[in-house]
């Protein structure tokens, strides 16, 4: 649809950092999460608006294409679980209350796919919803990234396949499929292919066109 494929499952980066301070100490590796919900962030389900983090396996979660759809797994994780300051590659973006239909500021991690309504992207694929890296949008109608001075909490949200959920009264966000992914693709009725993301360089080439427009 839009390229490349999706997201898929929570993408963690580790990163080697120094354990001692002596010459010789051994090092242990930090991990930074790019993709995932953080923590406070409503999503919309079967009893109203949660919070991300209070989510389960077996809730109903409302989707963009397929209605409410039962969770088959949550993850969570540290957005950083280094000693040292977390990297700049791994701060969220900030959104603007109402930039994404959102009725108040939302994080979103640099590599959470987002999707947005566009005429430009109807014209250019065919559809007029694009899938995009939240990175794309950075500079973006006020989205900047923010440094984490507190810890932060990154959630998954899996379902039997890909879906787009409701977040913040209006904010769609990709999640990715739950199980085993050699289960999945061995499966006697494989899951058909769900949600593509834009390649970065051609999702910012549509953020320039104008792919988001604010009233």
């Amino acid at each position: 649809m839009f390229g490349w494929k999706g997201a898929g499952r929570q993408k963690t980066f580790r990163v080697s950092e120094p354990s001692g301070a002596f010459s010789g100490a051994q090092t242990v590796e930090a991990t930074g999460v790019l993709t995932g919900i953080t923590a406070g962030t409503k999503i919309g389900t079967a009893i109203g608006w949660r919070d991300a983090a209070s989510l389960q396996a077996g809730d109903m979660v409302l989707t963009f294409d397929n209605g409410l759809q039962p969770l088959e797994g949550v993850t969570r994780r540290q957005l950083w679980s280094g000693e040292e300051a977390c990297p700049v590659q791994f701060w969220p973006l900030l959104v603007p209350t109402g930039v994404l239909e959102n009725s108040s500021p939302i994080m979103l991690l640099g590599r959470q796919g987002v999707m947005l309504e566009s005429d430009i992207a109807e014209a250019l694929y065919g559809d007029p919803f694009a899938l995009l890296p939240a990175a794309a949008l950075e500079g973006l109608h006020g989205i900047e990234r923010m440094y984490p001075a507190d810890p932060i909490e990154v959630i998954t949200l899996e379902f039997r396949s890909e879906q787009v959920v409701f977040g913040d009264h209006g904010t769609l966000l990709f999640c990715s499929a739950g199980g085993d992914l050699l289960e999945r693709a061995t499966a006697e009725k494989p899951e058909t292919v769900g949600y593509n993301m834009l390649a970065e360089t051609k999702a910012s080439q549509l953020v320039e066109m104008g792919v988001l427009e604010v009233a």
